[in-house]
């Protein structure tokens, strides 16, 4: 690999880095504020919305200029997401609750982190050739796994009562009567996090492709990305994939806070102890996604539908466990099989993308479907959490939720087979 390349992994891992333990604290902040438990997954559904409202133009404004100028500016948006839940009772609204400006907060976050990442995965398809874009996406996705157990660790333990006094006994001068929870105290560490991946930022290099707006026109942008999600889906393969990417997000969303939820119904963690588990469900994740960029060529990559099967199979699984020694190498193994699975599939995604449109109109394509799915699963999963049911009851809920939808996949891929041939894959991938 170049080493441009190992420069956009860095940015990219201290991004979400970030990401995921801004997460653990703002879930915190929540905690503080006796917010109602159903809220918490709520979360993520302010932190996906603008996946979902923005898609027609996210993509459009990835393409226009160099993606790591795009990455540099999102990552100020994300910043600035952070001084807003930060300083969140400086600026709430009288007849809001405190949560609610907290959850504002993050969603702007969420708004830069939708813009952020068309540029992330489009840089990919146009710095590398196609025969590298599995085991590119085995990288991005370990470091993504990577920077998921870390940030979620480093979230963890910024708000534990060690790490927190020493947090809250640093004075600062502007800043000394605003730290009062560990929660605003991890804040500010993310906050030179996110700084930090700026600073990366600057440095990626430029591919050379030639980037301009075609249209700065907002209902041409829609119109084009309505025809972007219809070519998509059209595609034989690229309704395979993205069908699947779609259901795996959903799911590995709505699994974070199961496993919190789990962890302290069944194992009696606190939120800083549910973290590991989490941690540990993502080294999962990358071991997996480590042996699919090794053996799993793009153009076999359909052959891994089965193993989503088996994953929901194994999620139900749970339900059984009731300490940690037999709860650490289930979900390693279901973090194993998740990684295993989502990485072909999300390059064979972005190579008919890449194919059909302009790199970050795909990923924004990709990331419509993928994040709508987030919103649906995220709000199914506070409905039922609002209504009291037994989180043992959930996780079967969701288990056989898994298992059926890739069934019914799979019935379309040998479906669409019987209808003709594939769209080519280039067969000289090699690892």
């Amino acid at each position: 690999m170049p080493f441009g390349f190992f420069i956009i992994m860095a940015a990219q891992f201290l991004s979400g880095l970030a990401d995921n333990a801004l997460l653990v604290a703002s879930i915190s902040l929540l905690m503080h504020y006796n917010a109602p438990e159903w809220l918490t997954p709520m979360l993520k559904f302010f932190f996906t919305v603008s996946y979902v409202l923005f898609a027609a133009l996210v993509g459009a404004f990835a393409d226009s200029m160099p993606k790591g100028r795009v990455m540099f500016i999102t990552n100020l948006i994300k910043i600035f997401g952070c001084f807003l839940i930060f300083f969140h009772q400086w600026w709430e609204i009288p007849i809001f609750s405190d949560y609610y400006t907290i959850l504002f907060g993050y969603a702007i976050v969420g708004f830069g982190a939708a813009a952020y990442s068309p540029a992330k995965y489009g840089i990919l398809t146009e710095y590398l050739p196609h025969n590298k874009l599995v085991e590119a996406n085995g990288w991005i996705e370990g470091l993504t796994v990577g920077s998921i157990i870390l940030g979620t660790l480093l979230g963890g333990a910024l708000i534990s009562d060690r790490v927190a006094d020493v947090l809250l006994s640093i004075h600062l001068p502007f800043l000394n009567q605003t730290l009062k929870t560990p929660a605003e105290a991890a804040i500010c560490v993310i906050i030179g996090v996110y700084g930090l991946a700026s600073l990366f930022n600057l440095y990626i290099p430029n591919t050379g492709v030639y980037h301009k707006m075609v249209n700065r026109n907002p209902l041409y942008l829609i119109r084009e990305f309505h025809h972007c999600v219809k070519l998509l889906w059209s595609d034989k393969l690229g309704q395979i994939s993205l069908a699947t990417t779609t259901l795996f997000w959903g799911a590995g969303a709505t699994l974070q806070f199961i496993v919190i939820k789990w962890a302290n119904v069944t194992l009696g963690y606190s939120l800083s102890q549910a973290t590991y588990l989490q941690g540990i469900c993502a080294v999962g994740v990358a071991l997996g996604a480590i042996i699919a960029a090794k053996f799993i060529p793009l153009r076999l990559t359909v052959k891994v539908i089965p193993v989503g099967i088996l994953m929901g199979i194994l999620v139900i699984l749970m339900i059984a466990v009731k300490n940690v020694y037999f709860a650490v190498p289930l979900i390693i193994l279901i973090g194993a099989l998740s990684g295993f699975f989502v990485v072909p599939m999300n390059a064979l995604l972005q190579h008919r993308g890449h194919m059909l449109m302009g790199s970050g109109h795909s990923i924004a394509v990709q990331n419509f479907n993928e994040n709508l799915s987030i919103l649906i699963m995220i709000s199914i999963y506070s409905l039922l959490i609002g209504l009291d049911l037994p989180i043992s009851i959930v996780i079967i809920f969701f288990g056989l939720f898994i298992s059926s939808s890739m069934w019914f996949v799979r019935k379309r891929y040998l479906y669409l087979l019987t209808l003709g041939p594939m769209p080519n894959i280039p067969s000289d991938t090699t690892h």
